[in-house]
């Protein structure tokens, strides 16, 4: 479903399906540069429609610059590594593995530092956040071919908040750049990179655009300047709650600062909903997230599970006005280690239409957790959610920082 605010600059993608053409009209009309940033880039379906459309515009002049993360996007074959270079568009890996290592890659703490942000840059003028990879949503790498497609969201912007998008893709584009030019030993090649990304300049953390209703803005979060500002938006949110807090986030294992004010807004009336993963995707993040359930329910929190297919958004709308779509959930790697960014919007039509899909979710795909059926789990399932939140932790630790 696509819906548009009032103001017209800001529009609301449900699902790939919805996305990816939305992209590719974006891309077909670009007449001076396109740039974008992924977790996963991958070939089959919709993916290989959206890399055509990054072909086309490079072969007719516009500038492509395609940013994908090490560990999440598999190497390019062959015969894609060929259209790309004849088309002229400009393909660079962060924090690349070796071969020997991809498939290890995850079950190394020291890479977990991922680029894990979903943008999309088109002159300029028009820009893409959420979080949908360039991936077909009837289609998983480790999972083969899905009945359903994924539930997740972007947010196609339009005006000043574009531009600052830009900004923030620009630079991070030329540090990535820059520290290629400097482990090869060209060091004035890296200079020059390096003051193009404003070396020594902050990142844009949070932006706002007077054009919408109240304000758009867009918040990173990095191992820089911006460590926990995404955090910090939803702790800011979360503690203003009157009435409702409705949160849909694939991989949920949150912090005690998260946990506590959840609970705290629960405690003074606050109807707090989940709707949270519950098709197993990965071990860590799947069982992990079982500990902290118990906590919640304990405050009356409703908690439901998307069986339907993978739930992959990360999304909330609280007191019917303040939204946020984007890339973070709310876990460990994206709250203390991942390259992540969220669009936050405070205005109540766009906070009403991302609610309705919202609940639409629940009522037709969701499975609440019985407080009491759950309190009785097997000891086996018990013992498995110990276990990963433990691994994760530990993790955390070694990467350097403390959950």
């Amino acid at each position: 479903m696509q819906v548009a605010a009032p103001t017209e600059s800001l529009i609301l993608l449900q699902g790939g399906q919805t996305f990816f053409p939305a992209l590719i009209r974006a891309v077909d009309a670009a007449t001076a540069s396109v740039q974008l940033e992924t977790y996963i880039f991958d070939m089959h379906g919709a993916g290989a429609d959206v890399a055509e459309a990054l072909l086309r515009a490079a072969r007719r002049g516009v500038v492509v610059q395609v940013l994908v993360d090490g560990i999440g996007s598999e190497a390019l074959s062959p015969e894609w590594q060929q259209k790309i270079e004849q088309a002229g568009v400009q393909w660079c890996i962060y924090s690349p593995v070796g071969a020997g290592l991809k498939g290890l890659g995850l079950l190394m703490p020291d890479r977990w530092r991922r680029l894990h942000r979903k943008l999309c840059v088109v002159d300029q003028q028009t820009a893409f956040c959420g979080g949908i990879n360039i991936l077909d949503d009837f289609y998983d790498p480790n999972h083969g071919v899905l009945q359903a497609p994924r539930f997740d969201f972007s947010v196609q912007v339009t005006g000043p908040l574009a531009a600052h998008m830009h900004e923030a893709v620009s630079l991070l584009w030329w540090r990535v750049q820059a520290g290629y030019s400097a482990r090869r030993r060209h060091l004035g090649a890296a200079w020059d990179k390096f003051k193009k990304a404003g070396f020594g300049g902050r990142s844009p953390s949070v932006v706002q655009d007077p054009r919408f209703g109240a304000h758009a803005t867009l918040v990173l979060r990095d191992n820089l300047s911006n460590r926990s500002s995404i955090e910090k938006a939803y702790l800011k949110a979360i503690g203003k709650a009157r009435s409702e807090i409705l949160i849909a986030n694939a991989y949920f294992v949150p912090g005690g600062k998260l946990r506590r004010a959840l609970m705290g807004a629960a405690r003074r009336g606050v109807k707090v909903t989940l709707l949270l993963q519950g098709k197993y995707e990965y071990f860590m993040q799947y069982h992990a997230a079982r500990p902290v359930y118990d906590a919640l329910l304990g405050e009356g929190i409703d908690i439901h599970e998307y069986a339907a297919s993978f739930l992959h958004a990360k999304v909330a709308v609280i007191d019917g006005h303040w939204a946020t779509v984007g890339s973070s959930n709310l876990d460990p790697l994206s709250m203390l280690l991942a390259r992540e960014a969220n669009v936050m919007v405070d205005d109540a039509a766009f906070a009403a239409q991302l609610r309705e899909q919202l609940c639409a979710a629940i009522a037709t795909h969701g499975s609440r957790i019985d407080p009491a059926v759950y309190s009785q789990r097997p000891f086996g399932q018990r013992l498995l959610g110990r276990v990963a939140y433990a691994l994760m932790r530990i993790g955390i630790w070694i990467a350097g920082k403390r959950y």
